[in-house]
């Protein structure tokens, strides 16, 4: 797989960051909403250490990943039990018709 270097700035510092070619434009748009997070998160909590600064925002862009994992396992879980009782309610119908069909 080939590699395209792209710059991105995170909080006015400029680096050269490697993608897989075709992922120029996506890789952009994540650097450019993580520096947007950066941004804000400093000026909500006054922070003005980078690096407590990129931790606080990996730890809430980690949360916001387990908290959508979660969401997906149970948005999943609802499915897999509406389907279970979607198949039941036809193999009840299908064996009401076939022995109506018998009598």
């Amino acid at each position: 797989m080939t590699t395209q270097a792209v710059e991105i700035r995170i909080l006015g510092k400029i680096m050269r960051v490697n993608c897989p070619a075709g992922q120029e434009q996506s890789l952009q748009e994540a650097a450019d909403d993580f520096d947007k997070r950066l941004h804000e998160l400093s000026a909500r909590t006054k922070v003005t250490n980078t690096e407590q600064l990129l931790t606080i925002a990996a730890l809430n862009v980690c949360y916001e990943l387990q908290t959508e994992k979660q969401n997906i396992a149970a948005d999943r879980n609802e499915m897999a039990q509406r389907m279970s009782l979607l198949q039941q309610t036809i193999e009840e119908a299908l064996l009401k018709h076939s022995v109506s069909k018998e009598a």
